[in-house]
């Protein structure tokens, strides 16, 4: 059985693990943890990087640097994971969802600024696929209407807009390293980028359960103490340790899967108007990271019966998103603005292929040849 996915493995984890237990610290902000966020730091140019548990712990925290307030309103695509709203909706905001693009499948950046109003707080721009959005566009509506500006690039590690790191535009931006993204902390894990550095000291106050124990740590202050809210939204280091062994080796780990992207591109792209397939499509000013590889059919049925062919010749393949503003929870805490035109369109047809680090040569090779023979049968 080809999986659809697999964590990444470089092989030098284990060494940097056994070097975290050797140590007197295993709670967060160990020597591990500030090596990855020294890393991110000098290869982001941000003003500060802090590692989480999670991307969507890093979402929450954005809410909480924003100041989210009730009845606030955020807009998003309704294309993405849950984590994207729900940071936004515990701190009372209601979701305002508009449509995508129909080539990257990220927001539409035309749509955006007629659905801001006078309660809206902020704009999340979700990275699709490590596919950048229209940043610049996006940066302006948002400086023009002194709004925030936060970046969803759970996907994005490694890819940048016009030459410039993704998580890097917005006021703050937030990766994954949950153990389906190109890099892992061992199977969950975040980061919280802050690109304004008058985020930066009460990030800190909020990621150690608004205290202030940060500058106490470092002898800015006599004793530490409550002074805002907050929660553990420190990673321990055994996260940071494995994640320090796949810093190591980004560049390798992102040639490798954009070798076997570039293997399927190859293989598909010249059959895409026979199959009548929609294939990954990628603007000239953006470098990605080949985080997916996805087919869109013209029809969902057409879709499913691609997936079941798969998995019968023992390949996995899935579907995505199902719209959040379809979900029960979509429909109490958000609203679709203007039409829907392309997101539930996208969700109904889309199948990633497998594509992961340690994905064999013979593996590619039995994708690429059991699709081969599915499109023969079906076209």
């Amino acid at each position: 059985m080809i999986s659809f996915c697999q964590p990444t493995k470089v092989g030098t984890e284990a060494k940097y693990i056994q070097q975290a237990l050797e140590s007197v610290k295993l709670s967060g902000d160990g020597a591990f943890s500030k090596k990855c966020e020294r890393w991110f730091e000098d290869s982001l140019g941000c003003d500060k990087a802090l590692l989480t548990p999670s991307c969507t712990q890093a979402l929450e925290m954005a809410a909480l640097l924003i100041n989210l307030q009730p009845g606030d309103e955020v807009i998003m695509p309704s294309f993405t994971f849950v984590s994207t709203a729900n940071a936004f909706v515990l701190r009372g905001a209601k979701v305002v969802f508009v449509d995508i693009r129909p080539d990257t499948l990220n927001i539409d950046e035309c749509k955006v600024e007629a659905a801001i109003n006078s309660r809206t707080k902020a704009i999340v721009a979700v990275h699709y696929a490590g596919v950048s959005c229209e940043m610049d566009m996006l940066r302006e509506v948002a400086d023009r209407n002194s709004i925030y500006l936060i970046e969803d690039a759970a996907q994005a590690i490694g890819s940048r807009y016009i030459q410039r790191p993704l998580g890097t535009f917005g006021h703050i931006g937030c990766y994954s390293f949950h153990d389906t993204k190109n890099i892992t902390s061992g199977g969950e894990g975040g980061l919280l980028i802050l690109n304004d550095v008058s985020l930066a000291e009460r990030a800190e106050i909020i990621r150690e359960k608004g205290t202030n124990r940060s500058q106490f740590t470092r002898g800015e202050v006599g004793k530490y103490t409550w002074v805002d809210l907050g929660s553990s939204y420190l990673p321990s280091e055994l996260q940071a340790a494995y994640l320090w062994a796949q810093l190591q080796e980004a560049s390798y780990i992102c040639a490798t899967r954009k070798a076997i992207w570039l293997r399927y591109d190859e293989a598909f792209r010249p059959y895409k108007d026979k199959w009548q397939v929609l294939l990954p499509e990628i603007p000239a000013h953006c470098e990605h990271n080949a985080h997916i590889y996805h087919f869109r059919f013209r029809d969902q049925e057409l879709r499913d019966r691609f997936i079941a062919h798969l998995l019968q010749q023992g390949i996995t393949a899935v579907f995505h998103y199902v719209p959040l503003h379809s979900s029960v929870a979509g429909k109490k805490f958000g609203v679709f603005h203007d039409q829907d035109n392309f997101t539930t369109k996208a969700s109904q047809t889309l199948v990633r292929l497998p594509l992961f680090f340690n994905m064999t040569y013979d593996e590619v090779s039995q994708v690429v040849s059991t699709i081969m023979s599915f499109f023969e049968e079906h076209s």
